[in-house]
């Protein structure tokens, strides 16, 4: 596993968290830390790079599926990690985790502002993405190993 990860950041990501009110700055923070901290864990995981799909903070890196966070005045009391909605990641999400989570449809888990986010089985999801994939033809892509 890496002990270090190469993070390659746009400068527009920190622009955009900062058009954010303060209370969901600090919740998608955690996300970003939960999704740094895992990818400094994942095998195969050398290098991240943050920037903008869609206006919204996103991860890529080599071999995983793309994944983003964001808040939205429309829906001003939550918050979500998206996933590539063609992939099987939420729908698998679903089937290992249940009601652990909230999802909409199959590209998103979706958090309230007051929710506690429980932060293994996310960062499960999380490893999941990044070795999309290395791990989309295993059963449950390989989250239950």
């Amino acid at each position: 596993m890496p002990s270090t990860l190469e993070i390659n950041s746009n400068p527009a990501v920190a622009q955009k968290m900062a058009t954010y009110p303060a209370p969901v700055q600090k919740r998608l923070n955690v996300i970003r830390k939960l999704i740094l901290d895992t990818a400094k864990k994942t095998a195969g995981v050398a290098a991240i790079e943050e920037t903008l799909k869609w206006g919204e903070p996103s991860y890529l890196v080599k071999k995983g599926s793309t994944l983003r966070m964001d808040w939205k005045a429309k829906a001003p009391d939550q918050y979500a990690v998206y996933f590539k909605c063609t992939s099987k990641l939420v729908t698998t999400f679903r089937e290992v985790y249940g009601d652990t989570f909230n999802y909409e449809k199959n590209r998103a888990i979706v958090f309230q502002m007051n929710d506690k986010v429980p932060k293994k089985e996310l960062a499960k999801c999380i490893q999941a993405t990044l070795r999309y994939h290395h791990v989309k033809e295993l059963p449950d892509l390989g989250m239950l190993d």
